[in-house]
């Protein structure tokens, strides 16, 4: 605590405006890394699997249901496909289609922003790195020789320090950036992979139940699929 506030004190205004921006950077890193390890993460492989078991079993209510009990979007785009699976594989696919184009604006949210705080932390730091070195300018040219080696040296400290915040919050934000950039892409290429199989899956049909004996001895018709 007191290392921020020597370093609030000699940095100045620009100081406490990019220590706003480094909260900023530091809630969207914490949030977009929850989310990749978190709710938007599955193993699209596994989860296929399951799909493929229960509609083995001709039970898509079931399949339903365990999507509804994941928040990935890889859930979401199951269940559209699911939700029309008895009208025909066009219909699968363009629920598919649909749903891939509402969940990845999810996926990249808030990720291009870093770059724009990556700038503007940049242009802040020199702001303060300008207005530290013309008031440190200003006070010396009107002060006396013994005074003028403190004043220099707090305004070259009040320049440094905003140059090193600055830079400091772009070079994060652009790590930041590279890295949840990369989850981004490797969750979308996830969805489009898992996508396919569910289609080529939904495709080849729910395979029907097996036939019902009735107390006369006769096979009772499956039932319906139509919802």
């Amino acid at each position: 605590m007191g290392k921020l506030q020597l370093i609030i004190q000699h940095g100045g205004l620009f100081m406490i405006v990019n220590i706003g921006i480094l909260a900023i950077v530091i809630g969207l890193i914490v949030d977009r890394t929850i989310y990749f390890l978190g709710r938007g993460s599955i193993n699209t492989k596994k989860f296929l699997e399951q799909i493929r078991r229960i509609l083995a079993a001709n039970d898509i209510d079931r399949a339903k249901k365990l999507c509804d009990a994941a928040s990935a979007p890889v859930a979401r785009v199951a269940k559209a496909g699911l939700a029309r699976a008895h009208k025909g594989e066009a219909a699968v696919a363009q629920a598919i289609e649909e749903t891939m184009i509402d969940v990845t604006p999810e996926i990249k949210q808030r990720i291009g922003a870093l770059w724009s705080l990556a700038n503007i932390a940049t242009l802040v730091g020199l702001l303060g790195t300008v207005s530290g070195l013309i008031s440190t300018f200003s006070a010396i040219s009107s002060a006396s020789p013994a005074d003028r080696q403190r004043l220099l040296s707090n305004g070259i400290s009040e320049a440094l320090y905003n140059t090193g915040m600055g830079l400091g919050i772009a070079v994060l934000c652009m790590a930041a950036h590279l890295l949840l950039s990369a989850a981004a892409k490797k969750v979308l290429g996830d969805l489009e992979s898992f996508s396919l199989r569910l289609e080529n899956l939904l495709g080849d049909g729910v395979a029907p139940a097996a036939p019902r004996t009735t107390a006369t001895g006769q096979h009772a018709a499956p039932p319906s699929d139509e919802r």
